[in-house]
């Protein structure tokens, strides 16, 4: 048994002279209801404390209800009385209890074997950190009041005194990859610890521990900001941290553990351990142990200003040439990133300029590859050819395709499509690539396709992608680009979708959500134009609910009713899972009767002859057009489209109408820039991305759509660089219906984006059963 130093500081109990009490604190095992619904019983290991009072000559040990007044203790003129001080044993008792001991005898959930003498435990409903604070903060203030403490050498609860020395090691630590049988040696691994009476002691199990227990999304939670965890380094002894210090050590850990049990990281991830110091904020910097210095070689640092070649005929914005500078430092670090500006901010050009760098430089030995949508193959050679007439350029599309392919060799930039990376994969696979390029890389967002696998089998020196949108519905389209571009990075889908996605998502994890950012962030670079196209006019949203009646409003009601009923009896048979088509496809219909009856192809659609929101569309239209603006706008059904064609042809409006269908792009939009009528109608699937329409200032849109990126992409088809008017931006919903419903899942899929560039928790993303039972609600107004 020892006993804790006497403080210096005197005390009030101390002073007299007369009672100073004594306590001793072992630890046992007790037994503690489980919950107050069952008679079945715990066993936990506990503290427990004997209390005793020290008078003149004797230590007597005496419980609350002890009635005798004076104690006996022998002297060298036989006994003699000691007056008993029942006040201060009660002052005593009280300052005790203060800390969260509780008599024995008063509880009735717990059970003390016979043979244990103790006459308090310590928070029986507590755990391992709530007893090393006991000991931590407890012990040490009653001694400073002059207490007596005592503990035994076995008691398990016991903490390491004042800030002790920590150490951090990295070390090769080459691993098998199980799929190519290939052994990985750029892969390392990590101990950190403190350092105890000389011995260095690994506080790694105890971290670890900490971090598969926290799957469930509360354990880190309950790291709160002054509450300390004790890490267990042996059978008696902890070391105790502050809440807040551990939450950002294991954020440090969330980025580079992969789940094993020797906690091996990729040399990629290493400039995670940059945190660990500041995480920990301790007076004395960590000891560091790094011989192949990762991290130094994991530190980015900060890009080094650029100015773009005198070969590119643009002359760049501030940002535009940081953008390069961005660039240009990745490809030096050997990285690959995501530009993912604003739409409208000029991801092509900042592109073509770094791609021109590279071709000034001399360093690009081989092509560069450029994958793109189809409709924007001719804008990427026209844009080519306006910044960098001076490169060589291969257009890799049109039938004749496979014919002209030995030309490739010689370009500079080769331009192929999504469909003819997979069609021609066989060609494409085998040449050797300076930069592969994806342009709108969403279209790799499913790990699972032939476009994300075909891209992943390229190879080449570094990759890029562009997107307005790294993230549209979930954490998982991040991860496949990050496949694409960096591997080892976020590792395995397994893994990621342990360690960040279900957490997030489902959860709502501030730690792994701020942890994955920390991770991507220097990866992804993204400028709104809020931020950086200040000479922007400003842009206006409108919401203009529309209110149905009549038999418009009867149909959407029956359309509904049934469609619910089907919908609820397949959740419950067989689980929202697989009752995805018939939502689906009852989502549709709804929302087609919201655009107009006429598009609905059921029987008894024939008999609804008027559409609330068609007229209050032309209403709108006419008012804008009287007011000199020229307007584009947008539907998800191309049917729609057609119709407000017709009733534009009726009332005498010039306009052109863009679909998949529409075979030359380009030709339409110059006749819309050049003003050859005002009103443009587009799909927003094959006009969403790749149009620059500046002389438009007013953007409605017809129908709502789940993704509100997609939405934000076609308004930016206006509002983008050369913009010089105001842009209006109305959005057209029936008020109640499911398109208002889905306005507001739109704001829930923004913040997921938001989330990983802005820090901020997001909402679950994907459809529950209480979304659908609110798409399907009846209609409201």
């Amino acid at each position: 048994m020892r006993e804790l130093d006497r403080a210096d500081t005197a005390s009030p109990l101390s002073e007299a002279g007369e009672v100073v009490p004594c306590v001793r604190v072992f630890s046992d095992t007790v037994w503690v209801a489980r919950d107050h619904t069952t008679d079945e019983l715990d066993e936990i290991e506990v503290p427990l404390v004997q209390l005793a009072f020290e008078y003149p000559h004797l230590r007597a040990r005496v419980r609350t209800n002890d009635p005798q007044k004076r104690f006996y203790a022998a002297s060298a003129k036989g006994l003699k009385a000691v007056p008993r001080d029942e006040a201060r044993e009660h002052a005593a008792r009280r300052v005790l209890e203060s800390f969260g001991v509780v008599e024995i005898d008063a509880l009735d959930s717990v059970g003390v074997p016979p043979d244990i003498d103790a006459d308090y435990i310590v928070r029986a409903d507590g755990d391992h950190h709530t007893h090393c604070a006991f000991t931590a903060q407890a012990l040490p203030q009653l001694r400073e009041l002059g207490w007596k403490v005592e503990f035994d050498d076995d008691f398990r609860f016991q903490v390491v005194q004042g800030d002790p020395r920590w150490y951090a090691e990295v070390r090769p630590n080459a691993i098998r990859d199980f799929a190519t049988g290939e052994e990985k040696v750029d892969w390392f691994g990590l101990e950190l610890g403190v350092e105890v009476n000389g011995a260095k002691i690994s506080l790694m199990p105890a971290l670890l521990e900490l971090l598969d227990n926290g799957q469930d999304g509360e354990s880190l939670h309950a790291l709160t900001p002054g509450r300390s965890v004790a890490l267990r380094i042996d059978d008696t002894h902890s070391v105790t941290l502050e809440g807040t210090r551990l939450r950002g050590l294991l954020r440090v850990l969330i980025e580079l553990y992969e789940g094993n049990d020797d906690f091996t990281f990729p040399a990629i991830r290493a400039g995670a351990l940059q945190g660990v110091d500041e995480a920990l904020g301790l007076e004395r910097p960590v000891e560091w142990k790094d011989p192949a210095r990762v991290r130094e070689r994991a530190e980015l640092g900060a890009p080094e200003p650029v100015v773009e070649p005198a070969s590119l005929k643009a002359t760049l914005r501030p940002y535009q040439r940081e953008g390069l500078a961005w660039l240009q430092h990745l490809r030096a670090h050997g990285r690959g990133g995501v530009l993912a500006d604003d739409m409208g901010l000029g991801k092509t050009l900042q592109t073509i300029a770094h791609l021109t760098t590279e071709v000034a430089s001399g360093r690009a030995e081989h092509p560069s590859l450029v994958i793109a949508p189809t409709s924007l193959m001719h804008n990427w050679k026209r844009e080519l050819q306006k910044f960098a007439p001076h490169l060589r350029v291969h257009l890799h599309h049109g039938s004749q395709r496979k014919r002209s392919w030995p030309m490739a060799a010689e370009a500079d930039v080769v331009l192929t499509s999504y469909p003819l990376l997979t069609r021609d994969l066989e060609l494409l696979q085998p040449r050797h690539w300076h930069f592969v390029v994806l342009d709108e890389a969403q279209a790799i967002k499913n790990k699972r396709s032939q476009v994300h696998g075909a891209a992943s089998q390229l190879e080449s020196e570094h990759r890029l992608c562009l997107t307005g949108t790294p993230i549209e519905n979930h954490l998982g389209e991040l991860w496949s680009l990050f496949d694409f571009l960096q591997p080892d990075l976020l590792g395995s889908e397994e893994r990621f979708r342990h360690w960040y996605r279900t957490p997030i998502e489902k959860f709502g994890d501030e730690e792994r959500l701020l942890a994955l950012r920390d991770q991507v962030s220097p990866f992804i670079l993204r400028r709104l134009k809020l931020d950086v196209a200040t000479e922007l006019p400003p842009k206006t949203k409108l919401l203009r609910p529309v209110e149905i009646s009549g038999k418009q409003r009867e149909l959407y009601e029956a359309i509904r009713i049934a469609a619910h009923n089907k919908v609820r009896s397949t959740i419950r048979k067989k689980g929202l899972a697989a009752a995805t088509v018939p939502v689906l496809d009852a989502l549709m219909k709804m929302r087609q009767l919201c655009c107009d009856p006429r598009i609905v192809r059921m029987e008894s659609a024939r008999f609804v002859k008027t559409s609330a929101k068609y007229d209050a569309f032309f209403e709108l239209l006419e008012q804008q057009l009287a007011g000199g603006h020229r307007v584009l706008v947008f539907s998800q059904f191309t049917r729609m489209l057609k119709l407000l064609s017709a009733g534009m042809a009726e009332r005498d409006i010039g306009h052109f109408l863009l679909t998949g269908q529409t075979k030359d792009r380009q030709a339409l939009c110059d006749r819309f820039e050049n003003q050859e009528a005002d009103v443009f109608l587009i799909s927003l699937k094959a006009g969403g991305t790749g149009l620059n329409l500046v002389s438009a200032d007013t953007v409605i849109h017809y129908d709502p759509w789940w993704n509100p990126q997609a939405q934000a992409q076609a308004t930016d088809r206006a509002y983008r660089i050369g913009q010089k008017k105001p842009v209006f931006v109305y959005d057209l919903f029936i008020e109640g219906s499911v398109e208002e419903r889905m306005l507001k899942l739109q704001e829930r899929k923004r913040r997921l984006a938001d989330a990983i560039l802005a820090g901020e928790v997001p909402e679950d993303a994907s459809l529950t059963e209480e979304d659908v039972e609110v798409l399907f609600a009846p209609l409201v107004g």
